[in-house]
């Protein structure tokens, strides 16, 4: 559970990430030069905002008018003229800067080794110079929130260096009570001033010897024994439209706080407070010899060598990173989770929802970490509030709407362009994780909290959703289906009506509410309108190609390698699509996946990775990671869609994008266990390189937390603990028994576990050209065994 490497980093994307959710930083490892580069999650361009685009809603029913008769370019010209916002296209998060330690006569250095262990969330730097060890361990601490680099060596007295601080940012520099103090404020974008207030300040304590000032921002430490700095940042942002608080009083107290501790148990409550989350789950897939070498070279030689182990350290790496990323009372994760070097990083690095940050946290329950969903979720309920506004000014409409980014500003207008910015729809896809949230916890009164975002949700899309000519149904327009277009006139035409991810996301949004309503008992009569309108909202429809048609009409062309697989949205994350209730569908989502190929950005192929485990094709699973753990060049960083890992282990779109760690994370969790299709599917989608293996701790929707041991693809050894109660029905390809003794009963009719209830799907719609013939599925046992909360259940091979 180590990357370690046998070089210093250079490029920013060979730095080791640290964070304790708030604080992160990038720790290079030069020996001549230490480089931490710094960030504050709440750090970003700009100011509170909104930038809802008022003359839409004039021109709505015109640009409907022209989609609905086939005039496209015209449509998505106005769009962009008029529907587009016309303030800003959301704000950038931004570094705080870097801090910098110079060693002089440390560029001539042996034994260098740096590392990384996720089990403990500390970096270490290790290397001699004449004779002498010299070794950096740096964290940041989740129970202290500061950072903190300690600097010993072999002999007395061979602490030396300089410290300063620098950064891109509007920024004044001073030393105070002998500490580092860096005062600045986010920068401005697209016309907008920015007000985020930021303060860092590093204080060292040491062992024996001095420091002193050098230069007005320059401090040297000169013959210490050993040597702690403490890291503490503070800015003034309280919520999206409070910038109140007094960053300096802030730092200044988490710093005071800290240096109340000694560096020993500062470093045990750190470890402590992360193993909390990062050990309740375990994998082991088997080691190999390809463990002793560096991290670099593992990924390198990943495709051709026999290296079970870099899976387990990827997935877990996943962990880590949301776990350093993302924690209760902060920001959610972004783009890059909360590591970024530039001053407008590609996509601003804010939050794409037209899947990226939605991936962000498709790891989170599954692998037992549902405590970080709580940013996500206060995110929504933010948006829902932002939404609300931009809602009736553009489109006239209740409830509240999203597009497809926002920001630390909770933004909601259309951005970029008209090609993918106008996509009515992020409201639904980020009301699935409230959803899934209550599958997992099993908590009415959390279900009772976020029902009214859910309905606001539903709202907009009552009042939004309109017929068309051709079939009559209910469609949302103008939208797109993800950034992929239909046709060529000029451009790319993205811009129309009824797309296949649209009808998905309403429909499983207005059946998740019609369940809350009956859960809860409440709003009877909201659900007998979200019934008769979902019956008249577009089915799925398979192409003339067998294929799962992407748009409402058989616009879908073989040849279309595309990075989004939108219409396969549900099949995963929903679980509209299954083998067993909607064969031919499950057959023509295949078919549209084998069309888009396996070659994509880093995050599309960590989605392939998810939706090939629920087409029940490990192998072609574990191709897909294959894929995606090869080697990008450190000078890799700008846009191409060739995908793959840095040597840190971060996601390459190229540019680094994390959502494709945190993706690829989620499919290897659903290769080992899935919960969505009405029971505990174990080992759906093994692998013939994972023949044998063990598991421990994912947790499955009803609140069943899992453990497996396998032997040549077969369950050798299965345990479940329920955390609520309630009937167990589990799919194997094992023959199983009770280990105790009791009878295992076969499964018959639905399951009665509440949480285990699957949506009904009307038939799809098949084009006369279609030749759809199904492929096979694995034979299952299926078996129930009632459960009581609290209780553990273990099954062993007949």
């Amino acid at each position: 559970m180590k990357l370690w490497y046998d070089t210093p980093a250079v490029k920013w994307v060979e730095a080791l990430p640290i964070g304790n959710g708030r604080l992160g930083a990038m720790v290079f490892g030069g020996p001549s030069q230490e480089h931490l580069q710094l960030n504050e999650e709440t750090v970003w361009a700009g100011q509170p905002n909104s930038n809802a685009n008022p003359e839409a809603f004039a021109v709505l029913p015109l640009i409907r008018k022209l989609i609905f008769e086939g005039r496209y370019k015209e449509a998505q010209d106005l769009v962009g003229v008029k529907v587009i916002t016309k303030t800003n296209h959301g704000m950038a998060y931004q570094p705080v800067g870097d801090l910098f330690l110079d060693f002089p006569g440390h560029d001539k250095y042996t034994s260098y080794y740096r590392e990384l262990d996720i089990t403990k969330a500390i970096t270490t730097t290790r290397y001699t110079v004449d004779g002498v060890e010299f070794v950096r361990e740096t964290f940041s601490s989740f129970p202290d929130q500061v950072i903190v680099v300690r600097l010993t060596a072999s002999e007395k007295g061979k602490i030396n260096f300089r410290t300063r601080l620098a950064s891109p940012q509007r920024t004044t520099m001073s030393i105070e009570d002998g500490d580092l103090v860096l005062r600045g404020t986010s920068g401005d974008m697209e016309g907008l001033e920015g007000k985020v207030d930021f303060t860092a300040r590093v204080k060292i304590v040491l062992d024996k010897g001095h420091a002193g000032v050098e230069a007005d921002t320059l401090l040297a430490v000169k013959e210490a024994n050993a040597a702690t700095l403490y890291i503490s940042m503070g800015t003034n942002f309280v919520n999206y439209h409070d910038l109140s608080a007094d960053p300096d009083n802030r730092a200044n107290e988490y710093l005071n706080a800290a240096l109340g501790k000694d560096y020993d148990k500062l470093k045990l409550a750190h470890i402590a407070a992360y193993q909390h989350y990062f050990n309740r789950v375990e994998l082991n897939l088997g080691k190999t010899d390809s463990v002793y070498k560096p991290t670099t070279a593992r990924i390198l030689e990943f495709s051709k060598a026999d290296d079970p182990q870099l899976v387990e350290l990827y997935f877990q790496f996943g962990r880590y990173l949301l776990i350093s990323s993302s924690q209760p009372g902060g920001q959610p994760a972004n783009l890059q989770g909360i590591w970024n070097d530039m001053m407008l990083p590609p996509w601003d690095s804010k939050y794409t929802t037209n899947i990226n940050v939605e991936m962000n946290y498709w790891p989170a329950e599954v692998a037992n970490l549902t405590e970080l969903h709580e940013p996500f979720i206060s995110m929504v309920k933010e948006i829902a509030e932002t939404g609300s506004k931009t809602a009736e000014v553009m489109y006239g409409a209740r409830g509240w709407v999203l597009h497809h980014n926002t920001d630390i500003w909770r933004t909601t207008g259309p951005v970029d362009y008209s090609g993918p910015g106008i996509w009515p729809t992020g409201g639904a896809w980020i009301c699935r994780h409230l959803w899934e949230h209550y599958l997992y916890s099993g908590n009415k009164e959390f279900l009772r909290e976020v029902y009214p975002v859910m309905k606001g949700a539903a709202s907009f899309f009552l009042d939004f959703l309109v017929e068309e000519p051709t079939h009559h149904w209910l469609v949302i327009s103008p939208s797109n289906s993800p950034e992929n277009s239909f046709a060529t006139e000029g451009y790319e035409l993205t811009n129309c009506a009824g797309t296949t991810m649209d009808n998905q996301m309403v429909y499983e949004l207005f059946t998740n509410l019609m369940e809350a309503t009956d859960i809860l008992g409440i709003d009877k009569a909201f659900a007998d309108t979200l019934i008769q309108v979902r019956s008249q909202l577009p089915p799925m429809q398979i192409g003339r190609y067998n294929q799962l048609q992407e748009w409402m009409f058989d616009w879908d062309r073989m040849d279309d390698h595309h990075r989004h697989v939108s219409h396969l949205y549900g099949l995963f994350p929903s679980n509209l699509i299954s083998p067993y209730r909607t064969p031919e569908l499950f057959e023509a989502a295949r078919n549209s996946l084998n069309y888009r190929g396996d070659p994509a950005t880093g995050w599309s192929m960590g989605w392939k990775v998810c939706l090939w485990a629920r087409l029940l094709d490990g192998n072609r699973a574990y191709k897909l990671i294959t894929d995606q753990l090869q080697l990008t060049d450190s000078k890799e960083t700008e846009y191409k869609q060739s995908g793959g890992t840095y040597p840190n282990l971060f996601d390459a779109h190229p540019p680094f994008q994390i959502d494709g760690n945190f993706g690829c994370t989620a499919g290897i969790a659903e290769m080992l266990l899935q919960s969505h299709d009405g029971c505990v599917y174990i080992l759906p989608a093994l692998p013939e390189k994972w023949n044998k293996g063990k598991v421990k701790g994912l947790v499955a929707r009803g609140g069943f937390i899992v453990d497996i041991e396998w032997e040549n693809s077969r369950v050798k050894y299965l345990k479940v603990r329920s955390e609520l109660g309630d009937n167990l029905r589990i799919r194997t390809v094992t023959s199983l028994k009770r280990k105790d003794g009791k009878p295992l009963l076969e499964a018959e009719g639905a399951n009665v576990n509440p949480f285990y209830k699957v949506p009904a799907i009307p038939e799809p719609l098949v084009s006369s050209g279609a030749d759809l013939k199904l492929g096979s599925i694995p034979q299952t046992w299926l078996y129930d065994i009632p459960t009581e909360a609290g209780k553990e259940y273990v099954f062993l091979p007949e």
